[in-house]
């Protein structure tokens, strides 16, 4: 009985410390909103694979995701652990959970703990020299410039964000992470063809600067309208203080996140006195017309009045003010028309409405004065244009109606009753039964029927080849490995632009590929036992070396400086020779 025991509790004790351990930590669980942390997510047993991260909702990625592995042996006892590792910066403040990450181990998911993260209000960064985040933060500025900071509403104004970089500094890379909202503002963009470097002034220094957005603000309302900020990723190069054997700078790569400025419009209402009755909300400058295409026409022909305001201002956001026509002229709904330039001196162009009007009658008609009213932001009043009466003669067609008090009267025609009113109603029929034939003793009752006996044989026949199937070990393991090649290639593909991610993946395929293709082992396989067994396989030579190329290519790229154009070539490389090596097996 004690040796069963003590047999029993070895074995229980060999399998509790064989458990996978999948576990999550953090650089820090408290930090400032304008700090960043390292997540890494850790596992203790080879072969776990399809790792699976959190979404980092309420916080930002801006590093990873990146892996090692550590594998060592001391005083017999091996150890294992392969890492994911992220860099992720907090969105905004408060107490967040970031969820489990999962992992496959043994056709099992694997799922790490959680992690509390407590976000505080920014801190101050230390100002020291030597410290790659305030030397950035020294030399990089995202600036907000707005050309008016008190302009009426409908008045508009234009922002330009513009990146100033010093000398001292390099930088490799850039992303917008958000873009600028403009609540309470009618915007639109003006495209930034492009981008050049040009010198300037920053607070009394020489700098570097772009432009990176331009566009045309209009407030709708008043009061104090905020400009959010725009949210840029920088790649930075810093320099270390030291040189290399050829006295050339060696600087060191980081991550930097930099925002511009809140800007605060104070936005002034438009002015009640003297604001005229059909003002309809226009700021700017315009002239303001209506003409007539003809002036002389016959009865039924069409001429056609044009009502355009045309100048500098908010030429989108008002209404055209409408004309009226006596009841005489048929007046068809206007087509409206902009010709409108965006620059950043704001709208400028013109706007119109065409309306088409067709006289019934021989006359003359006179279609009455219209006014427009608008408000000069640079005169601060407003200002009415008012336009002359256009007469319209018709020399030709049929007479007025007679009148009564000068106002035209088109004479009723009588509804006259006669025996025929009713001619139209239909007398014959031709009607369908709605049920044509009875489906009890049909051809599809029977078939419906004797179907299930049918498929009796069929579900035998599939069972036992399923049977067959899962009885095939080695065909399974085969048909899986394909998969994960498949898979893993598929992998490369979303992680373009993700160096050491892409190379991990592309690598995993080309190994995947060869357990598929030549029945071996990830153990067993090294460079030279690939080429033998494809010699062996009949393989050409040229796309054995092409296939060690590409593997050699994953080892070396992943600690050398790449680029996405040269991991898209690597990736289609990868592609081809699997595909002609397959061809020949």
């Amino acid at each position: 009985m004690k040796f069963y025991i003590v047999t029993i509790l070895l074995f229980t004790s060999q399998v509790f410390f064989a458990q996978i351990e999948f576990k999550t930590n953090v650089s820090k669980n408290k930090l400032g909103v304008n700090q960043r942390f390292r997540i890494e997510f850790t596992v203790n047993k080879q072969g776990a694979d399809n790792f699976k991260a959190p979404p980092f909702t309420n916080f930002k990625v801006v590093g990873g995701p990146s892996s090692s592995v550590n594998q060592s042996w001391i005083n017999g006892k091996a150890s294992y652990a392969q890492s994911y590792i992220y860099i992720l910066e907090p969105k905004k403040e408060g107490e967040f959970i970031i969820a489990p990450a999962s992992i496959e181990y043994n056709d099992q998911i694997v799922k790490s703990n959680s992690v509390k993260i407590s976000v505080l209000k920014a801190v101050e960064i230390p100002k020291d020299p030597n410290n790659p985040e305030y030397v950035a933060q020294q030399n990089i500025h995202l600036v907000a410039e707005v050309s008016n900071l008190n302009p009426y509403v409908g008045e508009g104004i234009y922002v330009v964000y513009k990146l100033y970089v010093s000398e001292n500094i390099s930088v490799n890379d850039w992303r917008v992470s958000e873009s600028p909202q403009y609540n309470g503002f009618w915007n639109q963009d003006i495209e930034v063809k492009d981008i050049n470097v040009k010198k300037g002034k920053y607070n009394g220094e020489d700098y570097r600067y772009i432009i990176l957005k331009r566009a045309v603000l209009i407030p709708q309302r008043d009061g104090k309208l905020k400009i959010e900020p725009m949210k840029m990723d920088f790649s930075v190069g810093i320099p270390t203080g030291r040189g290399d054997f050829f006295g050339n700078m060696i600087t060191k790569n980081i991550n930097y996140a930099a925002e511009s400025p809140i800007k605060t419009v104070n936005v002034k209402a438009l002015p009640e006195q003297g604001k005229p009755i059909d003002f309809s909300g226009a700021v700017g400058e315009f002239e303001f017309k209506v003409t007539a295409n003809k002036n002389v026409l016959k009865a039924n022909d069409a001429a056609q009045l044009k009502v355009e305001v045309s100048g500098k201002g908010n030429l989108k956001l008002f209404e055209i003010p409408k004309i009226t026509t006596p009841t005489e002229l048929e007046v068809y709904t206007p087509e409206h028309k902009e010709q409108v330039i965006t620059s950043l001196s704001g709208l400028r162009g013109s706007i119109s409405d065409i309306y088409t009007v067709v006289p019934q009658f021989k006359g003359k008609y006179k279609i009455p004065e219209v006014t427009f009213s608008y408000f000069n932001p640079v005169e601060e009043k407003y200002n009415t244009i008012k336009t002359e009466a256009i007469i319209v003669d018709v020399t030709e067609g049929k007479e007025l109606p007679s009148t009564a008090n000068n106002v035209a009267v088109t004479p009723k025609q009588q509804v006259v009753t006669n025996g025929n009113n009713f001619r139209f109603i239909a007398l014959d029929t031709n009607l369908k039964p709605k049920i044509k034939s009875q489906f009890l003793n049909s051809n599809l009752f029977y078939l419906l029927l004797f179907l299930p006996f049918l498929a009796i044989p069929i579900g035998i026949l599939i069972g036992k080849k399923r049977a067959e199937r899962a009885g095939d070990v080695f065909g399974n393991k085969i048909r899986k490995a394909d998969r994960l090649a498949k898979k893993y290639l598929s992998e490369a593909k979303k992680q373009l632009g993700n160096q050491e991610a892409f190379y991990i993946a592309l690598e995993k395929a080309l190994h995947n590929f060869l357990k598929a293709k030549l029945q071996v082992e990830t153990s067993d396989i090294s460079k030279e036992k690939i080429s033998e067994i494809l010699k062996e396989k009949n393989v050409d030579s040229a796309n054995i070396k092409q296939f060690v190329e590409v593997l050699n290519d994953c080892d070396f790229a992943r600690y050398t400086p790449t680029t996405n154009v040269m991991m898209e070539q690597e990736f289609e490389k990868a592609k081809e020779v699997i595909t002609t090596i397959d061809k020949q097996l």
